[in-house]
């Protein structure tokens, strides 16, 4: 197979839960355990940093990437979902895993995975330790898929674990209650093993630091040790930080290249685990700035507050739950623009109608559906959306809503593009 038909058969043969929803997801680790000592164990081989979290772990996972790729280490970075291209998930140094070692791991262990019935990520999973055991990384930032004491990902011991912030998303599959799903996450803390937490909040606190007294595990609140400091600079661009530890100037005017208001917590929580980590790691003050001020161009790092355009403005996010939605509106309420034209999709188990709950009432939307099965249809998403107060028309699809957008905006407009990672992922 080439790599085309290699991808398609990986997408059709295993139940894939970006696609299909919670009848995919496998929360058991008796089959990645399976697999990957089939594979000779790769995972035991290599450093890594576990990194889990409602929102903002991707951006953290790609910022320590960046960090320790400017430090010179060979860096491993495993992420999900993918935007445009599976090979988006397995970087090394920020260049997506080749093609050919795609189609060779898939063909040399088909018939294993057959038997094995895997699901998409624990294949995927399989592939990113197998990959960077025999591409001998330095060091490997493992993001959770989903969850953390269950996931793929937690079959790992490593050097630091995260734990990004706690909102309600996958209810039907994590629990009802932010204490709930904290004890999902707090599954990724490991004996003897210190734990940052990125935002202190009053429902988990004790979830965690009761998790990490049975663990025996140093634990960090990130928030209460780094405080981010934003200098006033207008500029679509970077942010500008002045960045502090105890109290005491850390960074001075660090140029942080990902606008979203949320960065700031992203910023701290990433900084905070480098400096932990810097007790093991050689992370001189210059590279960790410099990794800082380039992650996009470092790791490729896409859909975060991403501009796809500046006349008119167009931006794309991939804030898909309330948490994630929240900041954005507070991103979008700090802009200045004549109108505000809101391509949204979303898929159809998250909480709807709490996500529209909170979008302004005075954008105009573009309701749409992505090309993917658990997208919600854009009929549905208007009839809810027109009971929340909001007020718009149905595309046929993301392009469509989004080529209609960009017509009907004025060159001091906006042009907002999310609701889901895949809405994003057929503009960006």
């Amino acid at each position: 197979m080439n790599y085309a038909e290699t991808t398609d058969w990986m997408f059709n043969k295993f139940p894939m839960y970006q696609k299909i929803g919670a009848s995919a997801y496998k929360p058991d680790l008796g089959n990645i355990a399976e697999l990957l000592d089939f594979l000779g164990n790769p995972h035991k081989s290599i450093k890594t940093v576990h990194v889990a979290g409602t929102n903002g772990k991707g951006t953290v996972s790609h910022t320590l990437a960046s960090v320790f790729q400017e430090c010179g280490y060979k860096t491993g970075l495993y992420t999900s979902p993918h935007l445009r291209d599976f090979r988006e998930r397995i970087r090394i140094n920020g260049e997506m895993i080749p093609e050919q070692n795609v189609i060779d791991f898939i063909g040399n262990n088909k018939a294993k995975f057959e038997e094995m019935q895997l699901s998409f990520f624990e294949m995927a999973t399989g592939m990113a330790f197998d990959y960077f055991a025999k591409e001998k990384v330095d060091i490997a930032i493992i993001e959770v898929g989903l969850g953390g004491r269950l996931d793929s990902t937690n079959i790992i011991m490593p050097e630091l674990s995260i734990i990004t912030n706690i909102s309600l998303d996958h209810v039907h599959l994590l629990g009802n209650t932010l204490e709930e799903i904290a004890a999902e996450k707090a599954g990724i803390i490991k004996p003897n093993t210190p734990v940052v937490i990125g935002e202190t909040q009053p429902e988990t606190k004790d979830v965690f630091i009761n998790k990490a007294k049975q663990c025996n595990a140093p634990i960090y609140f990130a928030d209460q040790i780094i405080d981010c400091d934003k200098v006033h600079i207008e500029s679509l661009d970077y942010q500008k930080f002045d960045i502090w530890k105890n109290s005491e100037l850390y960074l001075e005017g660090v140029e942080f290249p990902l606008i979203g208001y949320y960065q700031k917590k992203n910023l701290a929580t990433a900084v905070c685990a480098l400096d932990l980590l810097s007790h093991k790691f050689n992370i001189d003050r210059k590279d960790l700035v410099s990794g800082l001020e380039n992650v996009v161009k470092n790791t490729n790092l896409m859909g975060r507050w991403q501009i796809l355009c500046r006349q008119p403005l167009v931006i794309a996010d991939t804030g898909h739950n309330v948490g994630g939605v929240k900041e954005v509106v507070m991103q979008l309420s700090d802009m200045t623009f004549r109108k505000l034209h809101f391509v949204l999709g979303c898929v159809n188990d998250k909480d709807i109608d709490g996500i529209l709950q909170l979008l302004p009432r005075y954008a105009d939307y573009y309701f749409c559906k992505a090309d993917i099965p658990r997208g919600l249809d854009a009929n549905i998403l208007a009839e809810k959306a027109f009971k929340a107060g909001l007020h718009g028309t149905v595309y046929e699809s993301v392009q469509q809503a989004y080529n209609s957008a960009i017509n009907n905006a004025h060159f001091e407009d906006v042009v907002f593009v999310g609701g889901s990672n895949f809405t994003v992922a057929e503009v960006v």
